[in-house]
């Protein structure tokens, strides 16, 4: 499993009847629990605000209280940053975060759900759910990455994306401060970039930026 990602990406080559601008890829979703708020940061502290792409996020978050999550990220963010709202339309340059006690499934044209569906593995939102949802929406144009958590939330959801052709993304699990999520992501076998933190963003934008020749 590569360490570094490869000079090029098997979506990245021409594709008959494809716009030849248009990028391979049409949403990034991150998945984080514990240590996440940190790690999302960083991720997306390292995206442009240029980015051509919506991207979705499930934080593991205490659906008791109120969350200002959007607002912390949005302090290290140089996109907007937002909690989703059921019926939003997923909009390119855009950050996208689940609500807490709400799953968040992306559905056809971007559009977003909120969803008060019985708990997955005890959690809601779920980033199962979510990798589910961009997997069936998107296939091949998708892409899934799992940061620092416990359990193994995200495990389901990054086999289906790769079932459908899309790429996968984990932090290395001897990285993370919590290496449960992104270690399950990696055990199951549908992984195409194992890396470090401060790699990932730099590896997004050259996925979602790239364009076809």
């Amino acid at each position: 499993m590569p360490r570094q990602p490869p000079e090029s990406h098997p979506d990245m080559t021409s594709t008959p009847g494809h716009d030849p601008i248009r990028p391979p890829f049409d949403i990034v979703a991150l998945a984080s629990s514990a240590g996440g708020i940190t790690a999302l940061g960083q991720v997306l502290g390292g995206l442009t605000d240029s980015l051509p792409v919506p991207v979705v996020v499930v934080q593991h978050l205490d659906r008791r209280h109120q969350t200002i999550i959007a607002e912390v990220l949005a302090r290290r963010a140089k996109l907007p940053v937002q909690l989703a709202r059921d019926g939003d339309e997923a909009e390119p340059g855009m950050v996208y975060i689940a609500p807490p006690d709400k799953h968040l499934l992306v559905e056809p044209g971007g559009r977003l759900t909120l969803s008060n569906s019985e708990l997955v593995h005890f959690l809601r939102p779920s980033a199962d759910l979510l990798f589910e949802s961009v997997a069936g929406t998107y296939g091949p144009r998708a892409i899934a990455c799992v940061l620092t958590g416990t359990g193994s939330d995200g495990t389901m959801g990054v086999s289906a994306v790769k079932s459908r052709g899309g790429t996968v993304i984990a932090q290395d699990p001897e990285t993370a401060e919590f290496r449960g999520m992104p270690e399950a992501a990696v055990e199951v076998g549908a992984v195409d970039f194992v890396l470090q933190l401060d790699e990932i963003a730099p590896v997004l934008r050259g996925l979602v930026e790239a364009r076809k020749s």
